[in-house]
């Protein structure tokens, strides 16, 4: 374990948690960082709540759960420094923490025994800062550089399930290139694919910019959908909906150095009036989970050996949630993987663990302890 810092008598572990970032799901981070700091057991850990406006600032927050919490439909942000305290990281190549006023030197703030970063989508569940934890030599919870990148990748991820022998549905991507000087071909491709299609910014999260087209022979419908796609992300990925039921499973790195392990799955029942699993449909509707999901024994075994053996092909650590189609074929297909799923109060993470038998103090408790046991450095 690493060295806790020890203060005035305070042995307890110091957590950075970082929230916020640069990317769509900007909100929904905050508002993960609030439900996660509403449980985590103070007598154990001392948290340095990090917030990320933005435009990339970082700023020393406040922790306060209430403050990152959905209040009358609107969501919560990460606000700058306005000229105030802003916060530097990495401090003198370590794992600490550096308070900075406009002009000052720099003030010492915090020696770090591990970063709990809340962040999803690009620059933060990407590798990105995952690398910069790893040039400080810092602990922290969740997969490394290379896992979070081709996990967030939904074009890569496929590829390398595909490798795997893992089933994933049929797709076609569309870089940025191709986009301009092949669009003919690409729409060509995407033609082959079905009727009904999915449109995605490969590398996003929380549903943000997708949309679902129903006649994939309408050309103008997809291009449409993949100019939508390109506005959070120049590389998109065109799927062919699959007929059945969505599954979730959540995964966790085995205690102790064992085998991961996967939780009861769930099954997303999508509130009325919405065409999938959009945005609004996640998290400010009436949508609803069955846990476990009403499905054969058998099958559900089927999704949780899939969910560990998903975690492992892509080189995870820490946690993930595997998002399946259970097909009307009676295949199960991974659909996405996310390395740093939503722990809101709706999220299905948590209240998969608790189905299973770990509540979500637990479930913090154990995520940071996974960290605090991994070696800095190479994994």
């Amino acid at each position: 374990m690493a060295e806790q810092r020890r203060t005035g008598g305070n042995d307890r572990v110091r957590v950075a948690v970082v929230f916020g970032g640069r990317s769509s799901e900007h909100e929904i981070s905050c508002v993960t960082a609030g439900s996660v700091l509403s449980v985590i057991d103070e007598g154990r850990y001392e948290v340095v709540p990090v917030g990320i406006t933005r435009t990339g600032e970082w700023v020393l927050a406040s922790g306060d759960p209430d403050r990152l919490a959905i209040e009358g439909g609107e969501l919560p942000t990460v606000e700058g420094a306005g000229g105030g305290k802003a916060l530097a990281l990495p401090f003198d190549a370590g794992t600490g923490l550096a308070v900075m006023e406009p002009g000052a030197v720099p003030e010492r703030l915090a020696e770090v025994d591990v970063v709990l970063p809340l962040l999803h989508g690009p620059y933060g569940e990407d590798g990105t800062i995952q690398g910069l934890f790893e040039m400080m030599g810092a602990r922290y919870v969740g997969a490394g550089v290379f896992a979070s990148a081709a996990s967030m990748d939904k074009v890569f991820m496929k590829a390398m399930l595909t490798g795997h022998g893992i089933a994933t549905g049929p797709y076609v991507p569309v870089t940025d290139r191709e986009w301009r000087t092949e669009r003919r071909r690409v729409l060509d491709d995407v033609a082959k694919l079905g009727e009904v299609l999915f449109v995605k910014p490969a590398r996003a999260g929380s549903s943000v910019g997708i949309t679902k087209v129903k006649d994939g022979s309408d050309t103008d419908a997809v291009v449409a959908a993949i100019e939508a796609a390109r506005e959070h992300d120049p590389k998109v990925i065109v799927e062919a909906a699959l007929s059945g039921r969505e599954v979730e499973c959540g995964v966790l790195e085995g205690a102790d150095g064992g085998a991961p392990e996967a939780s009861l799955p769930a099954e997303i029942h999508v509130a009325d009036g919405f065409d999938f699993y959009d945005f609004e449909a996640k998290y400010l509707s009436s949508s609803s989970l069955t846990i476990p999901a009403d499905l054969p024994e058998e099958v559900i075994e089927r999704i949780r050996a899939l969910a560990v053996r998903t975690f492992e092909a892509m080189g995870c650590e820490g946690l993930a949630r595997v998002d399946f189609f259970y097909g009307d074929d009676g295949e199960v297909y991974v659909n996405e993987l996310n390395t740093m799923p939503g722990f809101t109060p709706s999220s299905a993470f948590p209240q998969m663990w608790a189905a299973t038998g770990v509540d979500y103090a637990q479930l913090v408790d154990r995520l940071i302890t996974s960290a605090l046991n991994r070696s800095a450095g190479l994994r």
